[in-house]
Formats: C-alpha cells, structure tokens, sequence
C-alpha cells in the first residue's frame, strides 16, 4: 500500500468539553499541526484520547513520529505520587491514559519522539520522574508562566535564556551554547526520570530540556514552545526540521 512520501507524525490530543456546546472534543492546537507540516515536512494525524476499552497502541504501527503536545491541563500527580492537585486544577485523565501508553511503547519502537511542554513533563514522569506542582512557589525558582492578561504575542515571547549541555542531543541541532526561549509552564521538573539526559536548564537550574539516553531513537523534550515560531526562529525551525528528518530516517528503515 502506499503511504504516500511525507512520514506520518501522531500528535496527542486533549479531551474537552466545548462552552455552549453539547458535544465534547478531541482537540490539538494548530500550531503544532503546522509545525508538524511546515516545520518537520510530515504529516500530522490527531490521536484521540477515547475511552479506556480503545488500544492507542494499535496506531503506533503506522506512525514514523509522535509529538506530544503542550495543554492546559496538568498530568494528575497519582503518576508520580505527588500531593493532591489544589482545587480547581484541570486534569485530563483520557489524555493521561493514551500517553502514559504511547510513550514507553514507542520509545521501545525507536520511534521519533518529540514531547513539549506538558508533553515534557509527561515524558519525566513515565521514566519514572516527579513534578513540581506549581514552581513558582518553590524557594530558588522564577515566575516560569507569563501573565494570562497579557497578548498571545506577549506570553510566548522571549522570557529567558537557557544553558545547553555541551556535546548534547540539542546542543548539536541548534549549534549553541545559550538560547533564549519563552515560559509558559506553572509545573516542571521534579525529580528526574531514570534515563533520562539534561539538554539545558533555566537560570535558576530549573530542567527545560531532557533527552532519553538510550532510546533506540530521537527522543528530546523541552519545556518551553518552539511551535509558537518555528517559521521565524532558527531554534525553534532547528528542532523541528531534526525531528522531521528523523521522522523520515525512521519511515526510510521501518
């Protein structure tokens, strides 16, 4: 059968219910689907979060890439053993379900993997890592999330440099030791997960980029939005064209 020239990329999508609306969604940000399209040259396939007697898994088969996206909701804290979340916190457990399955699943696979935001933090935790809940709270740490009131274009702009780790996964893509990145994330990196390798940290030494070190193949994660720019920031173009041509060398031997 032909599956045409462009590797297909799986793209995790949130479970919501619409305002004055009866039906219920499976949704993912544009953004990323253009990421996935412009940036890495694939093609993007939205992968619903369904009830629990629906296998993900079968999908996996088909796919030459998975990207977990950013979202609003946070990963509930029973996946790491973390305090209850505060009152009010929106959690999603069909997302919660359909990742914590897709990602051992196709790390084992080797397939490419590229995880954001909340994407990361669901990396850290099924390598077996913790979170912080709300980081702003913890004694040594900045205000990592933009004020809400403020335009788009605003909270995903610049927010602070990181540090990359030399000789690593996305010091060799981007060519640098410092880049300056957006924050729009209230949660991060706890402890981390066994397996996995720093890429680059905050000022404050907060994690915002882990790799898996003996993944079969690409697997890097970050916690800022390199889909918000990727048409007009080397970085975020950097990170994306990598994981298409992953993608692409992983469709070349499947």
């Amino acid at each position: 059968m032909n599956r045409g020239h462009r590797p297909l990329v799986g793209v995790t999508a949130d479970f919501r219910s619409l305002p004055d609306h009866p039906h219920q969604a499976h949704l993912a940000g544009e953004t990323y689907l253009r990421a996935v399209s412009e940036g890495a040259g694939a093609y993007p396939v939205v992968l619903p979060a369904l009830s629990a007697d629906f296998d993900v898994l079968d999908v996996l088969g088909w796919l030459d890439g998975l990207l977990l996206t950013g979202s609003p909701s946070n990963l509930d804290p029973g996946f790491y053993a973390g305090e209850p979340s505060r009152q009010g916190t929106w959690h999603d457990p069909r997302r919660d379900r359909a990742v914590m399955a897709l990602i051992p699943a196709a790390i084992q696979a080797g397939i490419p993997l590229l995880a954001i935001c909340r994407g990361f933090q669901e990396l850290n935790v099924a390598f077996g890592g913790s979170l912080h809940q709300h980081v702003r709270e913890v004694p040594g740490y900045l205000q990592h999330r933009q004020d809400e009131d403020r335009p788009l274009e605003e909270k995903y702009g610049s927010a602070h440099d990181v540090e990359l780790t030399g000789g690593g996964v996305l010091a060799s893509i981007i060519g640098e030791t410092r880049i300056t990145v957006n924050s729009l994330h209230s949660q991060g990196a706890d402890r981390l997960g066994d397996g996995l390798r720093i890429e680059a940290v905050a000022p404050d030494g907060l994690v915002e980029a882990v790799s898996a070190e003996n993944a079969r193949g690409f697997a890097l994660a970050v916690q800022w939005h390199p889909e918000w720019d990727f048409g007009s920031n080397p970085v975020s173009a950097a990170i994306f064209r990598a994981f298409g041509n992953a993608c692409r060398s992983y469709r070349g031997s499947a």
